[in-house]
């Protein structure tokens, strides 16, 4: 019995080396199969980290071609035909006078918010009440209404001077800030109401006015040039108003009608 046991003891310490040795290779085996995996996942980060962005030229291409469109979209559907007026508009860059959350819209043809309640023009409207003007290169222009400074950006490509007014002063100096920022040194601004035009560097040969009052304010008529030219959107708050030239020669005005479009109320004291 005694050598039968003994054996028995043997075979059963033998299968416990065995059952140990097997626990062992297949703990070894494990480990070895998930190392790769730990690996990858230590280099995913590094990879998604490491993505290209969208480079300045690239977004700065995209604009281009936006505007490139816009200025097709003027002189083949909407009756754009002066070649100053297409270039300046392919030149000044929307995007940097609209808020940041309609820069996908920029180059939209439809006017957009801007802050205090103002808007920034529908490009159509910009470009002809621009070429209403028949700029010449010499010229001093007076523009009543800043906003962004879109429409003062226009004139800058055409003109030698251009005097632009602001009644609100957050957007006459953010305006001006802009301006500057963008190289437009021959643009000068001024917070004031813009009914009773700008008379110390009067006579204008043009004056453009990017608000709708209800009657045409007689400063802005005494401040143009003999000969000179004044665009101006007239008629009643919250409604449509009437697009008109205003001439002046030898002292007589003319009104002539351009149409429909609708423009925020011209604010102030008067």
């Amino acid at each position: 019995m005694g050598g039968k046991r003994g054996r028995i003891l043997v075979l059963v310490s033998a299968c416990v080396v065995i059952a140990v040795l097997v626990l062992l290779l297949w703990s070894a085996r494990t480990r070895t199969a998930q190392a790769p995996a730990a690996e990858e996942e230590e280099a995913s980060p590094t990879m998604v980290s490491a993505a290209p962005s969208a480079s300045p030229d690239a977004e700065e291409d995209e604009y281009v071609e936006a505007r490139e469109r816009l200025v097709r979209n003027l002189r083949e559907l909407r009756g754009i035909s002066d070649a100053e007026v297409l270039t300046a508009m392919r030149s000044v860059p929307r995007h940097e006078f609209v808020l940041e959350k309609y820069l996908g819209r920029a180059y939209d043809d439809h006017a957009l918010p801007i802050d205090y309640g103002q808007t920034i023009s529908q490009p159509f409207v910009v470009a002809l009440m621009t070429e209403l003007l028949e700029l010449e290169r010499g010229d001093k222009v007076l523009e009543i209404g800043t906003g962004s400074g879109y429409q003062a950006a226009i004139l800058a490509e055409l003109a030698d001077q251009v005097y632009t007014v602001e009644i609100i002063p957050e957007l006459a100096d953010s305006a001006s800030a802009r301006l500057r920022r963008l190289g437009h040194d021959n643009i000068r601004t001024s917070n004031h109401d813009g009914y009773y035009g700008w008379e110390e560097h009067a006579p204008y040969d043009v004056i453009i006015v990017t608000a709708a009052p209800d009657h045409v304010p007689q400063p802005l008529i005494k401040q143009l040039k003999d000969g000179g030219r004044l665009v101006i959107p007239v008629g009643p708050v919250g409604w449509y108003q009437t697009l008109w030239l205003i001439t002046k020669e030898g002292g007589e005005v003319e009104f002539h009608n351009k149409g429909g479009v609708q423009f925020v109320p011209l604010t102030g004291e008067h």
